[in-house]
């Protein structure tokens, strides 16, 4: 009698514990269609970043390309190299028609966090306003490659 239910608890546990737990290779699979829908996710979101970067680089550049236009509606020139895009927040010496609070409040840099640079004049052009692009080194392909006013 003993030997009897002795097997039938025996069995029972038996049973319990296989719908207890996860197996290893169940365990496994999940990891591995995890690790798929990642590697299908993945690029998309980080191309997007870059993507979103370097729309806010040109977004940036027209604007500031906008206020250079009404610096040089007040004043009749664009400002010089030297002068720079600070000339847009603070007044330069020898400007007369400045607006009280300059043309913008402050200087932003770009998305990589670099200052945007400013030429004035270039050849073939009034002025030229660079962003170097997320390596931050003049030149470079894809993200990398610099942002102009003159593209």
């Amino acid at each position: 009698m003993y030997s009897n239910a002795r097997q039938r608890l025996s069995s029972a546990s038996m049973s319990m514990r296989k719908t207890q737990g996860l197996t290893l290779i169940e365990i496994m699979i999940v990891v591995v269609i995890i690790g798929m829908l990642a590697l299908a996710i993945i690029p998309n979101i980080t191309g997007r970043a870059d993507q979103a970067a370097v729309a806010r680089a040109q977004s940036d550049i027209q604007a500031l390309s906008g206020q250079l236009e009404l610096f040089k509606t007040d004043n009749f020139r664009y400002p010089t190299t030297e002068e720079g895009l600070e000339a847009l927040v603070n007044k330069p010496n020898n400007v007369k028609n400045y607006p009280k609070g300059g043309y913008i409040k402050k200087l932003n840099q770009d998305p990589w966090g670099n200052n945007y640079l400013y030429f004035s004049p270039v050849e073939g052009a009034d002025y030229e306003i660079l962003s170097l692009g997320s390596d931050g080194i003049e030149g470079g392909e894809d993200y990398a490659a610099d942002i102009s006013s003159l593209d």
